[in-house]
């Protein structure tokens, strides 16, 4: 994987700022909701987020990031809502304040040529996910010796920051790129933290992209519905409701099946 490399100078330091490039076709979106901030996608999109995560672990440069933003956001699968842009930190090596974070958002998206183009290398990724129980137990051991080491999922100055250590960046690079494989389901997601309370999470649905779709359908009809008095909060509801009947209107029928022939008598 290749990603785009910027020289960006903000708040009086110089960051070394990598983004996606042109041709990449994974969509995010974010959002908060019971107190923890969802990065929202499909399984390909966890699979690439997975990849970031895992090569920022190993990055050895201060002031280096990774900032996920348009054209890759999509409006939030749920209500249409516009999403944050993604910033991705190595804890330790690149102190992002709130004055560089409000400096990055004025600066997105990010319009001036690339500097050079950085090559994005993982094979250590899919050496984890072909050993998962080794893995996970030298994991669960390396967090016995050394704790908490405060990775955290924050808002700060208009963006969605996952600033991690390099042994969170991997432990949750795994778990992202295990999304979406496991069972039947419609919806798979792993957090970003310990256990329930922590302050982020990964969230992949088989159908993010047409739900993404309704969304902005819904939005704009309950919208044009509305006629003021409806707090916030009813007015997502509503539009919640009228997505999924979006969803069930634009569906195609079911082919009808051919009889089968009378039997000969």
């Amino acid at each position: 994987m290749k990603l785009h490399r910027r020289v960006l100078r903000l708040d009086g330091r110089e960051y070394t700022v990598l983004g996606l490039r042109p041709g990449t076709t994974a969509r995010f979106a974010t959002n908060r909701y019971h107190g923890t901030w969802h990065l929202l996608s499909d399984r390909a999109g966890a699979q690439l987020l997975a990849r970031l995560l895992w090569g920022l672990s190993y990055e050895r440069h201060p002031g280096t990031l990774v900032v996920i933003d348009r054209p890759f956001l999509d409006p939030t699968p749920f209500e249409g809502e516009a999403s944050d842009p993604v910033v991705l930190v190595p804890r330790g090596l690149t102190p992002l304040a709130d004055g560089a974070a409000r400096a990055l958002r004025r600066a997105l998206p990010l319009a001036p040529p690339p500097a050079g183009t950085v090559r994005w290398r993982t094979h250590g990724l899919d050496l984890a996910l072909a050993d998962p129980g080794g893995w996970d137990e030298r994991v669960r051991a390396q967090f016995r010796r050394e704790g908490d080491d405060g990775s955290t999922v924050l808002r700060r100055g208009g963006l969605v920051m996952v600033s991690a250590s390099p042994r969170a960046l991997r432990e949750w690079a795994v778990d992202a790129a295990r999304l979406g494989d496991r069972g039947p389901y419609e919806m798979d997601y792993t957090f970003l933290g310990e256990g329930c309370d922590a302050p982020g999470e990964v969230q992949t649905f088989r159908r993010y992209r047409s739900m993404v779709s309704s969304a902005v359908v819904a939005r704009r009809e309950i919208l044009a519905e509305d006629t003021g008095r409806d707090l916030p909060q009813s007015v997502r509801e509503r539009i919640w409701h009228r997505s999924a009947e979006v969803r069930r209107r634009t569906r195609r029928p079911a082919r009808p099946t051919r009889p089968a022939p009378a039997p000969v008598a």
